[in-house]
């Protein structure tokens, strides 16, 4: 930190001191220059000559009021101009007591707007230099006079241009501090998102694969002892399921990864290319599953492709866990002008789906994959039994504009 930027902290942070060094100084230049003759038989003289005793109070009294200049600036103009015209009218010579006023009007200026900048500084300049002129000792046309003009017009300039500037550079650091928070705020929300994004994810995953293992390993166990070569397929498939969840784990927890871990899989995320592959996984697990495809040509984006499967997934896997064991389920992928429409329905007498206290995140899962793509998501019990998920897509998404307050 450099000495002036040292100096600048300690003076705002003790400006009660400041002001009084100022008021200090103030009152030495205006002993300094009462000691000048200003007419002279040759001019200006620079011999000594001894102040009026009542110029010296009035020079006093101007500078002391300079003490509290922040804290009631308007009443130190008042007095610092009061004694001002006092001097302009009994000085002779005069003492150049209007100094304390210039400094007062400064400080004024600094502090307020400019319509009132302009009102005060036009009135103090009209009282200081009128009076002089009109009731003073010296012509009205005395530079001394004029001075007065000069300098109470520049202190009300320049205390209005520290004032903007002021403003000016609050400006600016209230705006790096917004766009800082807005920065923030992004940022905390991106993370969020993706929480939620690996979490859906995740929760597809476990759920299908393990309720696929919940179900071979049931049937291993049951023909175990009597149908040896069914329980090994059964196992068979309880492995593969196994497999398939770590592989998918993997992929998904591979987002977390920092840049110095380990590669993660650059395997693509499952898309309803590979629907036939996840209805077979169903069927060998005991749940009848019948697919009707009318997408035919269809290029989905990735968001949108992976979306569908996903919700395919949970969707069977909540027939296979709630639909009982006769249960069938039909999936039906169908492009509907600008939309991908998704239906998947089972003839179950199945359980209530919704929320349950510590679970039932799937349907939850659904809906918010399918709003964050500005879809639409139906569930709910079908007339004469059974369950319906019924969600539509759009073919082209868009990210939503900045400020738009649509989900």
């Amino acid at each position: 930190m450099s000495t002036l930027t040292r100096a600048r902290c300690r003076a705002r942070a003790h400006p009660f001191a400041l002001d009084g060094a100022l008021a200090a100084g103030v009152l030495a230049c205006m002993v300094a220059g009462s000691l000048v003759e200003p007419h002279g038989p040759q001019g200006v003289t620079w011999g000594l000559r001894t102040p009026d005793l009542l110029s010296l109070v009035l020079m006093t009294l101007g500078a002391a009021a300079l003490v509290l200049r922040r804290r009631a600036p308007r009443t130190v103009l008042a007095l610092a101009s009061g004694v001002s015209v006092v001097e302009s009218v009994t000085g002779d010579p005069r003492a150049p007591v209007a100094m304390c006023a210039v400094v007062a009007l400064y400080t004024v200026a600094s502090t307020t707007d400019r319509p009132t900048t302009w009102r005060i500084g036009l009135l103090t300049m009209t009282v200081l230099t009128g009076t002089a002129m009109a009731v003073g000792p010296l012509p009205w046309y005395a530079q001394e006079n004029l001075a007065i003009f000069a300098w109470t017009g520049i202190g009300a300039t320049a205390g209005d241009a520290v004032r903007s500037r002021r403003a000016f550079v609050r400006a600016i650091r209230e705006r790096a501090e917004r766009a800082e928070r807005t920065r923030e705020e992004e940022a905390r929300r991106r993370v969020a998102e993706e929480r939620l994004r690996i979490a859906r994810d995740l929760h597809d995953v476990v759920a299908h694969h393990i309720a696929l293992v919940n179900v071979q390993a049931g049937v291993a166990a049951h023909v175990m002892d009597k149908r040896p070569d069914q329980a090994r397929e059964a196992l068979a498939h309880v492995r593969a399921a196994g497999r398939s969840a770590l592989g998918e784990l993997r992929a998904t927890v591979g987002l977390l990864r920092q840049s110095g871990d380990p590669e993660a899989p650059t395997e693509p995320a499952p898309g309803l290319d590979r629907l036939d592959e996840l209805a077979g996984t169903f069927r060998s697990a005991g749940l009848r599953v019948e697919v009707a495809r009318g997408d035919e040509g269809t290029d989905l984006p990735a968001a949108v492709d992976l979306a569908a499967y996903r919700i395919i997934q949970e969707a069977l896997t909540n027939v296979q866990k709630h639909a009982g064991a006769d249960a069938r389920a039909e999936v039906s992928v169908v492009r509907v002008g600008p939309h991908i429409e998704i239906t998947v329905l089972d003839d179950g007498a199945g359980e209530d789906l919704g929320p349950a206290p510590g679970g039932g995140h799937g349907l939850l899962g659904m809906r918010e994959r399918v709003t964050a793509l500005r879809g639409t998501l139906t569930t709910g019990p079908r007339y004469g039994g059974g369950f319906r998920v019924h969600a539509i897509l759009p073919v082209e998404t868009r990210t939503p504009a900045a400020g738009d307050g649509r989900p």
